[in-house]
């Protein structure tokens, strides 16, 4: 009794790592904790950000650029000069300093509206450092979710090995007391050994299975214990069996995230095509400034000199010929519309291409979980019989394994068959812009 109330305090200890060990996660937990702390969605943000602080007024040209510039210098100098009479003037240590201020603003007027196209193109970049973003957030909640029904599913085949050793372990209690019966032989025995062997076997690597899942979400979730035990709360597989082909394409095609990149790519190169035909236009620039500056002499009969004043100017400029470059320039800007022109058309083709792959594998998926369901309940009525077949000595060890092997069997392809409809249901949410609904 005295050890017990030692060990107590060192549960209670403990209890709180344990409670926090076994929070249970739903799905809506996992996205959440993901979108929060994963950090290759932070780092994607800051490019966003950086994008965003791209664009701006100063960065495109529109505002003038002042600059204040100060500077304080001195001479000392020694003058000898020789006169045409064969007389000399030496004046040794002759000291002058300079003080000397001044501001400076330029300002771009005019040159051929490539301050007004640049602004155009900082807010593409922008949005697509935006949409950017989105589709980081997009792949990282679909990783998740896949990641979560994935746990699911190991564990529900966790369970199912549990219950092959189960079974196992019945078959070798039979033929144990068989055997002390005289009914049996040791052969028996040995084999249902071998075979409760075995699934003990799988069902320890199963266990590594379920852990290295567990891992792996709490990678995506970026939690700071990433062998913190996770527990879902969700204990099977639902497949949305309502989804339509027709209106997934309509949401495809406003709402992918793919898509509406590849289309500000397109925009941008129209811009830069601007830009470059605008140096086919002349140029205005302003310029103008303050000075002030003041020199101080010393054994000199000027003591100092005060010079200040205003300076401004208009610059007008246009380029005649830079050896066709500008030509070449045009081309080119040219040739990149139409390529990322061919790569939105590519890049929507494709988009339908993949619907189109994972709307069948969907719809082939559902048909299969019915047929399995049919065949998990075939084969558990199988098993049943089976199992009171042996125990009269009617049926044989090889035939009773083979019976529950089908069950096994059964119940793993049906697992299987419902992860993979699932998957298939989770690609067409992603590539229809409808993700974030599992996220409520």
């Amino acid at each position: 009794m005295k050890s017990k109330i030692l060990y107590l305090p060192v549960i209670l200890f403990l209890l709180p790592e344990i409670i926090i060990a076994q929070k249970v996660y739903s799905l809506n937990d996992c996205i959440g904790t993901g979108l929060e702390k994963n950090f290759s969605l932070l780092i994607t943000k800051n490019s966003e950000a950086i994008a965003k602080n791209n664009f701006s007024l100063g960065n495109a040209g529109f505002l003038p650029s002042i600059d204040i510039s100060g500077k304080q210098g001195g001479t000392l100098n020694n003058n000898t000069v020789n006169m045409s009479d064969g007389s000399q003037t030496i004046s040794k240590g002759q000291y002058s300093s300079n003080l000397s201020a001044g501001v400076n603003l330029g300002l771009t007027i005019f040159n051929g509206l490539n301050v007004q196209t640049t602004y155009k193109k900082l807010n593409e970049l922008k949005q697509i450092g935006e949409l950017n973003t989105q589709l980081a957030i997009e792949n990282l909640v679909a990783d998740i979710i896949s990641g979560y029904y994935n746990y699911i599913q190991q564990i529900q085949l966790l369970k199912n090995l549990q219950y092959a050793v189960t079974l196992s372990k019945e078959r070798l209690r039979i033929d144990e007391d068989r055997y002390l019966l005289g009914s049996s032989s040791k052969l028996q025995v040995l084999q249902s050994r071998v075979y409760l062997n075995s699934d003990s076997t799988n069902l320890s690597q199963q266990n590594e299975v379920v852990r290295a899942t567990s891992i792996r979400l709490n990678e995506m979730m970026a939690l700071e214990n990433l062998g913190q035990q996770f527990v879902s709360k969700d204990s099977s597989i639902e497949v949305n069996n309502t989804l339509l082909y027709e209106k997934l394409l309509e949401e495809t095609l406003s709402n992918n995230t793919t898509i509406k990149i590849s289309a500000k790519n397109k925009t941008i190169s129209e811009y830069d095509y601007k830009l470059v035909a605008s140096h086919y236009y002349p140029y205005l620039n302003l310029s103008s400034g303050y000075n002030y500056s003041i020199n101080s002499f010393k054994k000199s009969d000027t003591k100092s000199q005060i010079t200040d004043g205003l300076n401004y100017g208009l610059t007008f400029g246009i380029s005649l010929f830079d050896g066709f470059n500008q030509r070449r320039n045009i081309r080119n800007s040219s040739l990149s519309i139409e390529t990322n022109e061919l790569r939105y058309r590519e890049t929507e083709q494709g988009v339908k291409a993949d619907l189109i792959t994972f709307y069948s594998a969907y719809s082939n998926f559902l048909r299969l979980v019915t047929l399995e369901e049919q065949n998990l309940q075939t084969a558990t009525e199988n098993q049943e019989i089976a199992m009171e077949r042996y125990k009269l000595g009617n049926l044989s060890g090889l035939e009773l394994r083979e019976v529950q092997k089908s069950l096994l069997d059964a119940r793993e392809s049906l697992l299987s068959v419902q992860y993979q409809a699932k998957l298939a249901e989770i690609s067409l949410f992603l590539i229809s812009g409808r993700i974030m609904d599992y996220y409520k």
